[in-house]
Parts: C-alpha cells; structure tokens; sequence
C-alpha cells in the first residue's frame, strides 16, 4: 500500500508507463492535467479490507494520453493549447474538455468597446457605431495586403506590366467604390455582429484585398449576381443584396453552438483543413518566388494571377496575416470551416443543380478547402460528411 504521501497504485502505473517510454511525469503533473480537464480521473475499484483502504485503476486511454501530455506539455502551453493540440493528434482527450477548447477560441475574439453598452436593446448599427468608434480611438491599423503579398503582386506587376485589355472587358464595373484599410475593418465589424454583407460590400473588399490590379472581374462578377442570374438570385437573395441564407446575428454565437454541438469529426476535418491551407499558401508562395528570382513567370505566378482574385487569395492573404499561428486561432479557423460547409450544404437544398464543378476549377478555392466543400456537397445518396 502507498504512503499517505506518494501517489496512488493507479497514478504509479501511469508514472511506470510513462518512464518505460523516456519521459519523466509525477503524481503532481496528473494532478494538474486532471483539474485541467486533459485525462479522466482513475476508475475506483474494491475495497482491500481491514482498513486497508481501497483500489482504482487508471482508464484505458489515460496510458495514451499521459505519454501525448508529458511530450507536449512544457511552460507556458495553456491547457486549452494542449486539449486542442491533442485532440488534432488523435488522442483521446475528454470531449467535454475539447469542446470548451474551442468555444475559448470564440471567446477570445472581443471587439473594443462592445462591453461598453449594458443595454441589450441597442440595433446593429449603433453597436457597429460604438466599436468603430473605439477602434478609430485606438488608432487601430488593419493590414488588408500583407507584406509578403504585397511584393509578389509588386514584382509581378514589373514583370508583366499592365493587364489585358481583354480583361478590362470582363469588369462591367467602371466606377468601383474605394475601400480604405478603414472602410475593410467596418466591414470586418459588421459582418462580426450582424453575420451578413451585401454582395456589393463583397465586392468592394474583393477590389480592396487586390489593389495592384485596375480590373477584377471576379469581383464584377460577384456585384453583378442579381443581374446576371435573377431566378436563382431571388432564391438566396434579399432585396439589399444580401445573403438570406446566411444568419443574422453575432457570428461568435454561431460559432460557440457548433463548438458544443458539431460532430467531433467534423471539428477535426475543419482543424486538418485549416492546417493544411496555410502549408498550402506558404508553399504557394514560396513557388511564386523562386519563379520571380528566376525572373520567369511559370505555373506558380500564373496561378498566383488567377487566385488573387478569387476566394482562394482570400485565404492566402488571412494565413499570411495570422503569423502566430497558435493553436487558438486554427480551432477558429476550423469551426468557421465547419460553418461555411454548414451554409453550402443549405445553399445547396435552396439551389438545386448549383455548378459546383465552378469550385473546383484552378484557383477558386485553396485545395484543402475545396475538397472539403465537395465533399459537403456531393449527391445525396452518397454519405456526405463535412
């Protein structure tokens, strides 16, 4: 029987296995990973007799997971880092753990001043108000073109000067409207409280995200929709041009509901996804300038030229963005890819027939996501999973 004060036969079996496998763990450490929430506590069996005290037995995945948590583990990992870090690693971390892992993720996106009105009447358009305001205040920058970016689209442009004309002819929009960093971050702030925009908005940010370029015909493309396609249009359209079947309201909301409720599986496609968008885009770049060193544009910049202006350049520029890349912001990144499979499953029962093949052309999407988003939507008597 163990001393008062050593560890438990069950945390000693634990501590063995780990020591079997070169690392080092003690009875204080499953302590604190069990208080945390990352391994289940031991399995409480008979009773010794005679005052003997009684028995437990560590659960089965308790062996998986102290070896994960004992080479993962070190100073300053937050302990929802580590659920999310194991989770994406496959180990079997509790789910009531990894589900408030990821709704932490939501919670830590706050915008400034949006506490500052206790009032739960206040519209849409005052709150947008009052957190621009105090973003103006702060003298918040937002960085709309990354710098990596910004100098391939500038060495590029050397290369290649001006666009085509036959291009031009593509953009039946003459007179954009300009869009300030400023201008993109209200944007940003409204879609965040009010989870919509008008395809217009779309397009003006589209324009903004790709300043070098004095045509965008994706863009034209997106502005001219109600125009260009009026039935299907009036299907998943209101009348200002937004999305109707996309949901009103605080998309952190949306979010901290697929945290509790979407399938663990599909948390971990969105957060295998996620990952591999952004080792897609830095190889993309990489590409793209080992062309430009070599003074040529190949496949990669004329691939770049295609991407920049479509959805996929978005997600380029949002990695590029997130140089942190922690933990917390890739289970961001994941639920809202749970999310945007959520909306093209809905789009595609509101539009039937939806040329989904379009994404799969070069470009439009980054590949990680588009084989996500087709395997959403794929027909309906095959299984579909996000």
């Amino acid at each position: 029987m163990p001393s008062s004060d050593g560890p438990s036969t069950a945390d000693q079996q634990l501590i063995d296995h780990a020591a079997r496998h070169g690392v080092t763990v003690t009875a204080k450490q499953l302590a604190v990973w069990r208080r945390a929430g990352l391994m289940p506590g031991n399995i409480p069996g008979g009773g010794l007799g005679r005052g003997r005290g009684s028995t437990s037995a560590p659960p089965p995945e308790s062996f998986d997971l102290v070896l994960a948590l004992a080479r993962r583990a070190g100073r300053g990992k937050r302990p929802t880092d580590l659920a999310l870090l194991l989770f994406a690693d496959g180990h079997p971390v509790p789910e009531t753990t990894v589900r408030a892992a990821f709704r932490a993720a939501v919670d830590a996106v706050s915008l400034p001043g949006e506490d500052d009105h206790p009032d739960s009447s206040e519209g849409l358009e005052d709150q947008v108000d009052r957190v621009a305001g105090r973003i103006s205040e702060a003298d918040r920058a937002f960085t709309l073109v990354p710098a990596r970016a910004r100098r391939i689209d500038e060495a590029i442009a050397r290369l290649l000067g001006e666009p085509p004309a036959e291009l031009a002819e593509l953009d039946k929009n003459a007179e954009p409207t300009p869009m300030t960093p400023q201008d993109a971050l209200l944007a940003a702030v409204t879609v965040t409280l009010g989870g919509t925009m008008s395809v217009q908005e779309m397009g003006d940010l589209l324009r903004a995200m790709n300043p070098g370029i004095a045509v965008h015909p994706f863009a034209s493309l997106v502005e001219t929709t109600q125009q260009d396609v009026p039935k299907a249009a009036d299907l998943v359209m209101a009348d200002d041009g937004s999305l109707t079947f996309l949901t009103e309201g605080d998309v952190r909301d949306l979010l901290r509901d697929l945290a509790e409720a979407a399938a663990l599986e599909d948390l971990a496609a969105g957060w295998r996804t996620a990952q591999q968008v952004r080792e897609w885009a830095l190889s993309f770049c990489e590409r793209v300038e080992a062309e430009l060193d070599a003074g040529q544009a190949g496949e990669a910049v004329m691939e770049w030229l295609i991407s920049r202006g479509l959805p996929s350049g978005l997600s380029l520029l949002e990695s590029l963005r997130d140089r942190r890349n922690s933990p917390s912001s890739t289970a961001l990144s994941a639920l809202l890819l749970v999310h945007q499979c959520q909306k093209y499953r809905e789009l595609d029962e509101l539009v039937p027939g939806c040329q989904w093949e379009v994404l799969q052309m070069p470009g439009v999407l980054p590949p990680p996501v588009r084989d996500l988003i087709l395997t959403t939507v794929q027909p309906k008597d095959q299984e579909a999973s996000c």
